[in-house]
């Protein structure tokens, strides 16, 4: 028998992909081989925005499958993706785990699969591997909801196939934010279709974690006492942040451009205004002009990261003159090391889309929050930050569906204003890092490891 390796598996997306390396890296630094299984687009773009000064593929073995789309077809559509992958990776991945067997000493002695890959699971059934465990890269609250799907269509609140049926709030518990129907996860993802598509994926996560050895999921009991007194399945062991381990956060599907590193270090501390919306969101050209607007507005420094497929035209969308008015006051990156950034004595809050890896970055580093949530579990994180936690505001739209440059600029300096809300992060952040370094989620942790290093 050789030592123990992990055959880790993210879904394909910037959010999930993020912490299974993290995780992944903290499994290598106990003591546990660890292959990752990338699909062989992002395989390639995190390949090649890794910096040389990374030794991460001599740490963990990269390897990548199919996802079952053509190359030029358009990953960002998720129901599209989900049928490639269900259709092609399964077998892929069957293969790939019996040629390693075959092929090394150290044979795949544990699969540990995204919840949205449950799949993974049966693929281990089948080949007969004894260790099979489930990671949730986001909150656990997005899990119970899932769980709770059967009583949902009983209720009557959704139907099988995941639509809504009543316009009410449906509570989980106490401690977890009301939820709107047309705010769950599967409900604000694209067409109908799609959203049938997701909807059948949380169905089957279901099956899935009955296969389950171990469930764990990057957030704290300290975060979300509720979805964990619901469901003690749920092993919290994080937040799983580069820092904790002494690293550096790896993953992006974008170079990083840490320009704006050497950019905060001129500014004032507590004096700048962070703006990123993750790897999926988009603004017509008319919001993105207004945001530019209302940065502007503050007479604030601004980092703002923009990517190439953020607004259509990125570098014509600015208003006329913007980035000369501007010129001292704000700077603009296409990606940032974004752990960094938000560590930074400099920052001041954080213009979020409210994705669970920037809430649990922001949160970590005790920086308060304007919302700007996209789709998918953004709204519920936007609730328990803004509800729950209590560290920061929404931004309302008007009549037409925009977030004006006035309202922007107003919340900003509400945001900043008087420091309860910093005040209330600075709290927030000293238990989700007890929990992470010595506390419920630490124990967690290093009881996952040896149930892996277990004959």
């Amino acid at each position: 028998m050789g030592n123990p390796h992990v055959i880790a598996i993210p879904y394909p997306a910037q959010g999930h992909v993020i912490p299974s390396m993290e995780c992944s890296l903290w499994l290598v630094k106990n003591g546990i081989k660890v292959t990752l299984v990338n699909t062989e687009f992002n395989h390639k773009r995190v390949v090649e925005s890794l910096q040389e000064s990374e030794k991460i593929r001599g740490t963990i073995n990269m390897v990548c499958i199919p996802d079952g789309l053509e190359p030029w077809e358009d990953r960002n559509d998720l129901g599209k993706l989900t049928l490639g992958i269900t259709r092609v990776m399964p077998g892929e991945l069957e293969a790939l785990i019996r040629r390693i067997n075959e092929s090394e000493v150290d044979e795949i002695t544990c699969v540990l699969a995204d919840c949205g890959l449950g799949w993974a699971l049966e693929v281990a059934e089948r080949i007969g591997l004894r260790k099979k465990a489930l990671f949730w890269p986001a909150a656990a609250a997005v899990l119970a909801l899932s769980f709770n799907l059967p009583k949902l269509v009983d209720d009557g609140v959704i139907d099988n196939d995941g639509r809504p049926l009543k316009n009410e709030m449906v509570e989980l518990s106490p401690t977890i934010p009301l939820m709107n129907p047309s705010s769950f996860i599967w409900t604000c993802i694209g067409d109908q279709t799609t959203q049938k598509i997701v909807f059948d994926v949380l169905v089957k996560t279901n099956q899935a974690v009955k296969l389950a050895d171990w469930l764990i999921c990057n957030s704290s009991h300290d975060l979300e006492p509720g979805a964990f007194s619901l469901f003690p399945n749920i092993s919290p062991v994080g937040p799983l942040l580069a820092r904790n381990r002494l690293g550096k956060s790896v993953g992006y599907f974008w170079p990083e451009d840490s320009s704006c590193l050497t950019w905060l270090d001129q500014q004032a501390a507590n004096s700048v205004i962070y703006v990123a919306f993750g790897s999926f969101t988009v603004f017509d050209q008319t919001q993105f002009v207004e945001l530019a607007l209302g940065l502007e507005l503050t007479n604030m420094p601004f980092l703002w990261v923009v990517r190439e497929d953020t607004v259509a035209g990125a570098e014509k969308a600015y208003p006329k003159g913007f980035k000369q008015t501007v010129q001292g006051q704000g700077h603009t990156v296409t990606w940032a090391p974004q752990q960094q950034v938000l560590s930074h004595p400099s920052i001041a809050c954080f213009v979020s889309h409210c994705g669970w890896n920037s809430t649990v970055e922001g949160l970590s580093n005790g920086v308060p929050f304007l919302c700007w949530p996209y789709f998918a579990d953004q709204f519920l994180n936007q609730d328990y930050i803004c509800d729950k936690w209590e560290i920061e505001l929404r931004l309302d739209k008007d009549e037409s569906g925009i977030i004006r440059s006035g309202e922007i600029e107003n919340k900003i300096q509400l945001l900043l204003n008087g420091g309860i809300y910093k005040e209330r992060a600075l709290n927030l952040q000293a238990r989700a890092m007890d929990s992470a370094t010595q506390g419920i989620s630490r124990n967690n942790f290093n009881n996952f490891i040896e149930w892996i290093k277990e004959d």
